[in-house]
């Protein structure tokens, strides 16, 4: 594809952080172009133009093909750059299925159930005003809890370095950003699953430093975080 490819992002936005580092990694030509969701520039007129739901992360390519949702989007691209490398999202039907086994999982747990607890304990109390319920957010990062022992077992509990083999994939990459979440509001995903550890050590490896980059707000916000509750 030789004509321009634009991306717009927030890298707060998981999905985002992870379309981010493989544009990066497979060094396909685009321009940025930021949007801030906290200062609501998706609900913008000129925003609904370019994306009708409207939310990031989204593209236009060619100048006039708009598509949104980051497994959409990673699809599309692997299929418009042949020439990216094959282990980000291989051609092999079975290995390519279990990828694709895990994106559509991880809408209702990684996904789902780590932003729920971001949002709940972090963002809609500084965002909305809302009072955090100690039951209400036990209740959800034991929802969440239940998610990443299971990655820890399944995915990553089976002698294979990452989410499917021994080679980095996009589901690596989308599992890592949604699990990086609940660390601004507090919460250490690593802590007591050290093939999670692991794991996420090889992800950042590998991606270094796009994966850093992607990641800075996030790790400030979660800086801060740890501090505060560090005085409580």
């Amino acid at each position: 594809m030789s004509t321009e490819l634009r991306y717009y992002y927030d890298l707060m936005s998981q999905p985002c952080r992870a379309l981010y580092i493989f544009l990066e990694m497979t060094k396909i030509p685009y321009r940025r172009c930021p949007i801030d969701l906290r200062k609501g520039e998706h609900l913008t007129d000129e925003f609904r133009a370019i994306n009708r739901f409207p939310k990031v992360p989204c593209i236009v390519a060619g100048g006039d093909f708009h598509l949104a949702e980051s497994v959409a989007i990673i699809q599309f691209l692997t299929r418009e750059y042949p020439e990216i490398p094959d282990h980000w999202y291989p051609r092999n039907s079975r290995t390519r299925a279990r990828i694709d086994e895990y994106m559509a999982w991880q809408q209702h747990n990684t996904r789902s159930l780590c932003a729920a607890y971001f949002m709940y304990v972090w963002l809609r109390p500084r965002m909305l005003g809302t009072t955090v319920r100690p039951e209400r957010a036990e209740q959800i990062k034991d929802e969440m809890e239940r998610c990443l022992d299971f990655i820890e077992r399944e995915y990553l509990g089976r002698g294979s370095k990452f989410i499917v083999g021994d080679e980095i994939s996009v589901a690596d990459l989308l599992a890592a950003c949604e699990i990086e979440q609940p660390r601004m509001a507090g919460y250490d995903p690593c802590a007591g699953r050290p093939n999670l550890t692991a794991w996420m050590g090889r992800v950042r490896e590998v991606t270094s430093p796009f994966y850093e980059q992607a990641h800075a707000v996030v790790n400030k916000i979660a800086a801060a975080t740890n501090a505060a509750l560090n005085k409580l």
